[in-house]
């Protein structure tokens, strides 16, 4: 009977080792740096890696062309600009001058070339006028 008691030892140590494994590669395949372009640009360790950037849609800059579904844009910091190129469905808030965050990586030639595109709305959280007499 000890035998039996030994192999299922073994088996749930070789599976639980192997869970293990499975969800510290998961986890670090997952892990996404985010940044303000600043940051972004100061640090050259970044530009290999797949980032979040967090910036202003440059209002000069901002082209679009529907039929491809392509934005491109300069991404703003306080003092720096990443030229952004994104393929794919535009979020409804997107405009010219708004707080975004881009998921990508930068490419050879220094273009940011996103995946997904946020959109950030502030004035979405802030309270609203209420009727005289209501409050929430």
């Amino acid at each position: 009977m000890t035998h039996v008691r030994v192999k299922i030892a073994i088996g749930a140590v070789v599976l639980l080792l192997g869970l293990g494994l499975l969800t510290f590669a998961g986890i670090s395949k997952s892990q996404i740096y985010y940044l303000e372009v600043d940051a972004f640009l100061a640090d050259d360790a970044f530009h290999s890696q797949r980032v979040r950037l967090c910036g202003t849609v440059s209002e000069e800059s901002l082209t679009a062309a529907p039929s491809a579904m392509t934005l491109r844009f300069d991404l703003l910091g306080r003092q720096g600009r990443v030229l952004v190129v994104y393929e794919g469905i535009v979020p409804e808030m997107f405009k010219a001058g708004a707080d975004v965050v881009v998921e990508g990586r930068r490419d050879e030639a220094g273009t940011f070339r996103a995946t997904q595109i946020m959109t950030k709305c502030a004035s979405k959280y802030q309270p609203g006028d209420y009727p005289a007499g209501r409050k929430p």
